[in-house]
């Protein structure tokens, strides 16, 4: 399979919006090239396709242009195109503009003494030049064609275009001057004839004063050169925040070899090395720290200016600055990898892209310039028509021309997404592309995943309850000697708890796990136990205010855990998963815009809805599977446009379909690659203010679009002469359109005084979403174990889910991978997996434990296997997507037809009420074959009865037609289809339900497991029959209490 990629040009010869587009059309032309996106303001290209790049070089030269590949061809190191990078933004144009502004200037101004200084103001000049016209006319002609060779730039350039039928502006300016030039040389041999006659001086020095145009010729070309000077001195402050990015890049690294410093330069760098940072220095690459402590100032990539404290197993950022102590840390990511490179790499392919309202200009500037020529023409003839001379019609035309301003239009939209990239990137906001700034602020509907976006991501400790007779400082110290040696996440808590307060501790002894219900061990020669409220109140009495207060904090979404001494109940530490501190102040931002904020979790309704009440959303949307985000984000799309800020690989297919998608900067790769904008400080108030820097910006590209427009519409009139008493001469004409682009430019910088994170000018979008009446979306989707047990898609994990849509030759699988245990390992496995044959892609998680791959054949499982260990990790199974190679179970026929009817589960989208069972019921019973159905909108399903195979292509049809979506059918097996109840002890949260439905369907024979923390249960799905001692030996090693199987 033949691998696409974006390749970068540097494109020379462009001028305004005309120059871009025609280079835009000539590429687009060429085979193999998917698109291409041209921007003047950097003078580059993306190019995206299998084209080659000497047929795409060759397709900008045949339409008049130059180009050439950014950086080589060949795989370069990350500094080398880094330099290429900072090379590409480099400002050559204007050094090379001024050059042109002073010799221009030079003969300018002799040229003005002649014209204006000597005949107007009868400035001294050698005798020999007294009423020797002939003479005068001469030099101005001399000098006028000297500032024109010195800005044949604008002559090649200009008339190249024409040639190849795509005029552009610097076609305007060339004809302006040339036939400003090519009249005046006609006078001046008219002139000479005139005086071979023995005409009178007087015909002669009216042809002098009235009809030469020498000094516009001149003129023209060296005032737009002051324009363009000024544009390119405003253009190259555009890109200021990506140079200033780009300059701060390391370029030397300390590392630690045999027990001594070396200092190397950073591409010798490798993973694994470690590297010394003393204070003061910038952190060469991405790491993790093994000594010391510091404090780190991460401005240059979260664009906060307090340091962070760093620690050891803390992990540091490539650019970032060790503000105080000497740290030693091993190298996690390097070259392009690191965090520092890709943010470079977004903001400069986010100046590559063009936003929507770009085309406006660009469909404008496609006929502007043909349309300048003919109306310059038209004005001459119709002047002239009317009578006047032909000097003048012709300065009329000549006027037109070169006021004329297309530029501008070029201009108005790229600055300022630049300068809006620029901005957000100093503030730790990356938006992707052009296209993401300008649509964030139409957002009407924010959906935010709650576990890692609205709360923390990982329990906190949040109330501690000390029994009468107890203190708190008491029950933490116990509670923390005790916990400290499980590795339980509800203990972790308590133990960070304890960490951060620098609570003492006492070592525990006999330290024992009981599955199901808690802790106990010794410490200080008395027994401590530790464990849920059914375990302790088996110990000890409980009081009912204990009692109620427990209930309390169930309601609240915190887990309570109890504690007790010797017979002596010592108190409850409530731990729970906490909102971070700016959530409810993003909440409250994002409503004041008028965006409507709904919370996603496929936690409980009760968790849920604390947590949600907390962070102050409008509408919390409960019990939601991975794959269900997916699908609740289409339905919110009916009613507005939407936008999903997520974390989590399970956030992936969210985010890609979500009209914007916001990724956490501390968030999964996958979740990092498929959203538009990544917001790097990790805060929920980088959400509203990227809404808000998307406004802002939007609003100066209108501005700039209005002042393009109405530039030209008003001043073209006035060049033509169309207002009595009002004209311009060609002179004044070039000045104007000199100002017209530097205006643009301008007005684009004042962007930078944008304040991103200030709300006291946030006004509420005029069209709101549609009321949730208008499109009902399912509100707490069950994730119940009787519901699950009957979707196919509800039995999948997380990672059983493709994070991407199938492509027709493409596959996903699931492989599962012992030993990950951070980013770096993540990136090994990466590795590891595509060195296999066959596999294309893959994309590692140590949180999951996990990897996605995508592969064109069949992946040979042994030779993963050997892959993987080799780097030291540990194969441990494949889980493929149903294909059609594996047919799926809607696909099987049905075994061995029997008189009896049978049953089968249709998948079924869009239900919201009891009304929608009754049309899905009678749309599936029009199917032949299908004698009854019975639909319930709440687990999204319907039960057929059959008595002969349906046609799914029918179903389809006649859901379709009654405003349903087919989603697809299970047939349940008829023989082998076994189903148990475990019960169990010990589950607290959704986090235990996940432990043990893992556990429990590593098992051979355990099809599924649908699991609930609430029940107690665990319904298992068999194939085969499981020996109870290995289901309840599952149970019990992951510290549950296996209670009994109903059968």
């Amino acid at each position: 399979m033949q691998v696409i990629e974006m390749k970068q040009y540097v494109v020379t010869g462009m001028t305004c919006a005309s120059c871009q587009l025609h280079v835009e059309k000539a590429v687009a032309k060429v085979p193999g090239v998917n698109k291409v996106t041209v921007s003047l303001l950097t003078n580059s290209m993306a190019v995206d396709g299998t084209a080659e790049a000497g047929d795409v070089i060759r397709a900008v030269e045949d339409a008049g242009y130059g180009a050439k590949p950014k950086g080589a061809e060949e795989k370069v190191s990350s500094s080398a195109k880094l330099a290429a990078e900072e090379d590409a933004l480099k400002d050559r144009e204007t050094p090379r503009l001024r050059r042109r502004l002073i010799l221009s200037v030079a003969f300018l101004a002799i040229l003005m003494y002649f014209t204006m200084g000597y005949s107007m103001l009868n400035f001294p000049l050698p005798s020999f030049f007294d009423q020797n016209f002939t003479g005068l006319a001469l030099t101005q002609m001399l000098l006028a064609l000297a500032v024109m060779i010195i800005n044949k730039d604008f002559f090649v350039s200009g008339f190249r275009s024409l040639m190849h039928g795509a005029p552009n502006m610097d076609s305007l300016v060339a004809l302006g001057s040339g036939v400003s030039y090519l009249w005046s040389l006609y006078v001046f041999y008219k002139m000479t004839y005139l005086m071979t006659a023995g005409a009178n001086a007087a015909a002669v020095m009216d042809l002098y004063h009235n009809q030469l145009y020498f000094e516009s010729a001149a003129m023209i070309p060296a005032l737009i050169t002051v324009g363009k000077m000024l544009e390119s001195l405003s253009k190259g402050h555009t890109t200021d925040a990506l140079k200033n990015l780009m300059k701060m890049a390391p370029k030397t690294a300390v590392l630690e070899r045999n027990g001594e410093s070396v200092t190397v330069d950073i591409d010798e760098v490798k993973a694994g090395d470690i590297f010394l940072v003393r204070p003061g220095e910038a952190v060469p690459v991405d790491g993790v720290i093994l000594e010391g402590s510091t404090a780190i100032d991460e401005s240059a990539l979260t664009g906060e200016s307090i340091p962070v404290d760093k620690t050891v197993d803390d992990t540091v950022k490539a650019a970032t600055i060790n503000q105080s102590g000497f740290i030693k840390a091993r190298a996690t990511r390097i070259g392009e990898d690191t965090t520092f490179s890709q943010i470079i790499q977004m903001v400069s392919d986010a100046a590559a892209t063009k936003a929507p309202i770009a085309r406006i200009a660009d469909v404008v500037s496609s006929f502007f310039v043909p349309a300048v020529i003919i109306l310059a023409v038209l004005v001459a003839a119709v002047w002239f028509f009317f009578g006047a001379p032909a000097a003048k019609a012709l300065e009329y035309a000549i006027c037109v021309l070169v006021i004329s301003c297309p530029c501008a239009l070029g201009l108005a939209t790229p600055v300022s997404i630049m300068v809006g990239n620029g901005l957000g990137a100093k503030n730790g906001i990356l938006f992707k592309t052009g296209e993401a700034l300008e649509n964030a602020g139409k957002l009407q509907i924010v959906a935010l995943d709650k576990t890692g976006t609205i709360t923390e991501g990982k329990p906190e400790v949040t109330d501690v309850y000390p029994a009468e007779g107890t203190s708190e400082d008491e029950l933490l110290r116990l509670a923390y000697s005790l916990e400290k040696k499980s590795e339980h996440p509800l203990a972790r808590a308590i133990v960070k708890k304890g960490e951060e307060e620098n609570i003492s501790f006492e070592e525990a002894e006999d330290f024992q796990a009981l599955p199901g219900n808690g802790l106990i061990a010794k410490i200080g020669n008395k027994t401590v136990r530790g464990g849920s409220e059914s375990y302790i109140s088996g110990l000890v009495s409980l009081p009912e205010e204990i009692k109620e207060k427990s209930a309390l904090l169930g309601k609240e979404g915190k887990t309570p855990l109890f504690f007790e001494r010797e017979g002596k109940f010592l108190g409850i530490i409530a731990v729970a998963d906490v909102i971070k501190e700016d959530s409810a102040k993003a909440v409250k931002e994002l409503q004041k815009m008028g965006i409507e904020v709904v919370m996603l979790t496929g936690d409980n309704e009760r968790t849920a809805r604390a947590i949600g009440d907390a962070a102050g959303v409008d509408r919390v949307i409960a019990g939601v599977l991975p794959d269900g985000k997916e699908a609740v984000i289409r339905e919110l799309q009916k009613r507005g446009k939407v936008g999903m800020v997520g974390d989590g690989i399970n956030d992936a297919p969210a985010l890609t379909r979500a009209d914007i998608g916001v990724a956490i900067g501390s968030g999964t790769d996958v979740a990092i690659d498929s959203a538009d904008i990544v917001l790097m400080n990790s805060r929920l108030t980088d959400v509203s203010g990227a809404v808000r820097l998307s406004r802002g910006a939007l609003r100066n590209i209108h501005e700039n679009l209005f002042w393009a427009f109405a530039y030209n519409v008003l001043l073209i009139p006035v060049a033509a002469g169309i207002y009595p008493g009002i004209s311009l001469n060609p002179m004044m004409a070039a000045a104007a359109m000199a100002l017209s682009s530097v205006t643009v430019c301008l007005n684009a910088l004042r962007l930078n005084l944008f304040k991103v994170h200030d709300s006291s000018h946030d006004k509420a979008l005029k069209n709101k979403a549609l009321p949730a009446g208008a499109e009902t979306v399912k509100e707490n989707i069950s994730s119940s174990a009787e519901e699950s047990k009957q979707d196919e898609e509800s039995k999948k994990s997380e990672a059983e889910k493709p994070v991407s849509e199938k492509k027709d030759s493409v596959h996903q699988a699931i492989v599962s991978v012992g030993g990950m245990t951070c980013e770096n390992c993540d990136r090994h496995v990466k590795k590891a997996l595509e060195s296999v044959e066959g596999i294309i892609e893959a994309t590692a998680d140590h949180k999951t434990g996990q990897a996605v791959i995508r592969y064109d054949g069949n992946p040979d499982e042994e030779k993963m296997k050997e892959a993987l260990s080799q780097a030291d990790y540990e194969y441990k199974g494949i889980t493929f997507e149903k294909e059609e190679s594996k047919k799926s179970e809607a696909e099987k026929p049905v075994s061995e037809k029997k008189d009896n009817l049978r049953q089968a589960i249709v998948s079924v989208g869009g239900m919201t009420c009891e009304n929608c069972d009754r049309h899905v019921k009678k749309a599936l019973e029009s199917v032949e074959g299908i004698i009854e159905a019975a639909a319930d909108h709440k687990t999204g399903q319907a039960v057929i009865t059959y008595d002969n195979n349906p046609d799914e292509e029918k179903m389809k049809e006649a859901l379709s037609q009654a405003d349903y979506e087919y989603k697809g059918i299970t047939f349940p097996k008829e023989e082998n289809n076994m189903k148990e109840t475990v019960k169990i002890e010990g589950m607290t949260c959704s986090h235990c339900e996940m432990t043990v439905k893992k556990a429990l369907e590593a098992l051979d024979g355990v099809e599924s497991a649908a699991v609930s923390h609430e029940k107690g249960t665990a319904e298992l799905s068999l194939s085969k029959d499981v020996a109870e001692q290995d289901i309840k030996k599952a149970i019990e090693d992951k510290d549950y209490k296996f209670v009994s199987i109903e059968k």
